[in-house]
């Protein structure tokens, strides 16, 4: 895999007219912004090894399945009226959070937003426990307390998303600290999108980061939007990394909607951080298909843009790079295999019961006394 990556980012880089011939991390319809990771040069030691294996590939691909089935049949349920409140689907996005975290490893943790699945699921959140927790089980991965946006698994490195906009931030930043301190070989990853990059949160984070070095990524999901208000309306910039490199960390934009780009840049962010010299920022552009939520009328989005994006559908790109070393019977069976597990844990999910909750009296403020 790593000979077939080296050829593809050299032909990418071709194809858009870079000078350096290096991979470049493009910009949406736009030419060689000299944003480049240098994987040709002979004193990058680390290139080939973070590169995905084919197993991985595959891998990522059928994860990005998972989660556009699981988005699909979440939208068709809330039509259903079986849904309780709205619904962050993330459709179109599924790259960023399946690449980020396949470049992790088990001891690394991770926080997301309320548009979080792919992140779930990346991290290695089984179906049934995950559709659990929408619909309140008891199977839930958190008992059915949690909901969609704030679902957790402490065993998985799974923080948890949340309903704050960049609240996660800081959190990935306490838990790279403790890393640091304990002298652990892990390092912790945030995802946040856009509109929290207008956060003062952010910049605070950033600082701190930066100053103590601590082992942390930052992965910006730039689709575009802060709820429904475009990035040229929130922001005087459109390229996020300036904002990190005033703070002195290293960062680069790559294309969201690949996956093993997202891999790539995140595997060599941490890469670096693990060994001590600070965190790192990827922005991954990318672009959501659907709605803010399951209760967003729309109106706002471009029907061109849509298109476009639809056009670059992060599966289809996925499968095309596949196309070469794996034949195209056995992709189909990939894909009926991950279909087919979202409707079983759809229909288990459904079918739990649903949790009885009791006092906490460790915390409860009155005891009843006899």
């Amino acid at each position: 895999m790593g000979r077939l990556a080296l050829a593809r980012y050299r032909l990418m880089a071709l194809l858009n007219g870079c000078p350096c011939q290096k991979w470049c991390q493009m910009r949406p319809l736009a030419k060689c912004a000299h944003i480049c990771i240098d994987i040709f040069s002979c004193n990058r030691s680390d290139a080939v090894a973070n590169a995905p294996s084919l197993d991985e590939h595959v891998e990522m691909f059928r994860k990005m399945v998972l989660v556009r089935a699981l988005e699909e049949g979440l939208g068709a349920l809330h039509k259903e009226g079986k849904t309780r409140g709205p619904i962050h689907r993330c459709d179109g996005q599924e790259a960023v959070g399946i690449g980020a975290t396949a470049a992790l490893t088990a001891g690394d943790k991770v926080t997301t937003t309320h548009r979080g699945h792919a992140v779930y699921v990346g991290k290695g959140m089984q179906m049934r426990p995950l559709i659990g927790e929408i619909f309140g089980r008891e199977t839930g991965a958190c008992g059915g307390r949690a909901g969609h946006m704030l679902i957790a698994d402490a065993d998985l490195g799974l923080i948890g998303g949340n309903a704050i906009v960049g609240a996660g931030i800081p959190a990935a930043a306490g838990m790279a600290y403790s890393m640091q301190v304990l002298a652990q070989p892990n390092i912790s990853l945030c995802v946040f999108g856009d509109g929290a990059a207008q956060t003062g949160i952010w910049h605070e984070t950033m600082n701190m980061a930066a100053l103590w070095k601590l082992p942390m990524v930052f992965v910006l999901e730039h689709n575009g939007f802060g709820l429904t208000v475009p990035t040229d309306v929130q922001s005087p910039i459109d390229d996020f990394t300036l904002r990190a490199k005033g703070y002195g960390i290293p960062a680069v934009s790559v294309d969201g909607n690949d996956a093993v780009a997202v891999y790539q840049a995140v595997a060599d962010m941490a890469a670096r951080a693990r060994r001590g010299d600070g965190p790192g920022m990827i922005e991954a552009r990318t672009y959501r298909i659907e709605g803010f939520s399951t209760s967003d009328m729309g109106g706002y989005q471009a029907s061109e843009d849509i298109a476009h994006w639809k056009a670059r559908d992060p599966i289809v790109l996925a499968r095309k790079a596949l196309e070469g070393a794996i034949d195209a019977d056995q992709l189909d069976r990939i894909e009926r295999s991950a279909l087919q597990e979202v409707r079983t844990a759809f229909e288990q999910a459904l079918s739990d019961p649903m949790p009885v909750f009791a006092v906490d009296t460790a915390s409860a403020p009155y005891t009843e006394q006899a």
